[in-house]
């Protein structure tokens, strides 16, 4: 690609260039539990609403909607934690939360499918059970629970074939990055989970020895 087809490329797609970059960025602070990850999410997700609105992935543009909801809220409850701990520290989720989670992702996938069928979206029940499961994990992001990155890493490798199946290869690459992303999360998150557990070193069944004692 010579420097005229780049210029053309980047005047073409320069949403989904700038939702990449944001993106990425955003989801690195985000493993580094650093407040600044809210805005730059905040930006990234106004980039791709229009970006899947014009690709008919109605339920992708709508996820950002609920995006930009929960950043920020997840923006004001991290700063209370801020407040009281002095930094972000990692919650433990128990297997009532993870059970909670997956049953909510598997009614919206349903609810949110039908929708988008009569509404004559792009693979209207894929997308919809992407979505639906994508706002669970982002719940757990804002709740500070390490099995986030658990769920994000299975979201975001069916987004890679979904997204090379509607041309955006872009935005695909940026799925198969933000999946190593939610590996390296779940390993820094992990590693603050232990030192706010006062070093355990054994990991529970889903993910620290921390979330033994939050399943009553």
């Amino acid at each position: 690609m010579n420097s005229t087809d780049l210029a053309n490329y980047l005047a073409a797609h320069w949403l989904e260039v700038a939702g990449f970059v944001t993106t990425l960025l955003g989801i690195w602070l985000t493993t580094r539990r650093s407040m600044a990850c809210w805005p730059v999410v905040l930006v990234a997700a106004g980039f791709y609403m229009v970006v899947f609105y014009r690709a008919r992935l109605f339920s992708d543009a709508l996820l950002q909607v609920f995006f930009v909801a929960l950043t920020l809220y997840g923006w004001w409850h991290w700063a209370r934690g801020v407040r009281q701990d002095g930094e972000v520290r990692v919650e433990p989720l128990g297997l009532r939360g993870w059970l909670g989670g997956l049953a909510a992702g598997a009614v919206g996938s349903v609810l949110l499918g039908w929708l988008m069928v009569r509404i004559g979206a792009a693979l209207p029940h894929l997308d919809a059970a992407l979505t639906s499961y994508s706002l669970v994990a982002s719940w757990w992001q804002t709740r500070k629970h390490t099995a986030n990155w658990v769920l994000w890493m299975a979201v975001d490798l069916v987004y890679v074939a979904e997204y090379l199946y509607k041309g955006l290869r872009l935005t695909a690459l940026l799925y198969l990055l933000l999946a190593a992303l939610a590996m390296l999360g779940l390993w820094d998150w992990r590693r603050a989970a232990r030192t706010t557990c006062g070093g355990a070193g054994v990991e529970a069944s889903v993910e620290t020895a921390c979330d033994e004692a939050s399943v009553s």
